[in-house]
């Protein structure tokens, strides 16, 4: 993962620690003064959001825990690895994109971050410069072609 990577997900993890603990347990307390707590719907949606807040908590530590920050001046770029940028010809739509290689926790389509672990970083691992690889998607199958790599 990278250091950027590693930062957004510690913000999150910290925000909701402190932040998102605070709003669900005021939800809770509000609806705890409103009575009866086996009829009071306020009361088992504020728990189920607690619940949910939680195991979002826990999901970001186990995460964070098992993270490799990698330095990407150390990139080999002579094939796809992780965090390397790939720009590549689609044959099949006769257009150009570039992604980066990242880890799951890090991928965002709308930013050109794309998992290691999807069809497409899967099918490009490994992958040099001039290289064709044909990779099954749920879309369909795509010829791509590796026009460069870079850190």
């Amino acid at each position: 993962m990278t250091q950027e990577g590693y930062d957004k997900i510690k913000h999150e993890l910290d925000q909701l620690k402190s932040t998102g603990r605070q709003e669900v347990a005021k939800a809770i307390a509000e609806a705890r003064e409103k009575g009866d707590l086996s009829e009071n719907a306020e009361y088992h949606a504020a728990k189920d959001a607690q619940g949910m807040l939680e195991m979002k908590i826990n999901d970001l530590e186990l995460k964070l825990a098992n993270v490799r920050i990698i330095d990407q001046s150390n990139i080999d770029t002579s094939k796809v690895t992780m965090l390397t940028f790939v720009r590549m010809k689609n044959h099949k739509l006769k257009k150009e994109l570039t992604y980066q290689i990242v880890a799951e926790a890090e991928a965002d389509l709308k930013q050109g971050k794309i998992s290691v672990n999807s069809p497409i970083g899967q099918g490009l691992l490994g992958k040099s410069v001039g290289e064709k690889t044909t990779i099954q998607t749920p879309a369909g199958e795509m010829v791509l072609e590796i026009l460069e790599i870079h850190a």
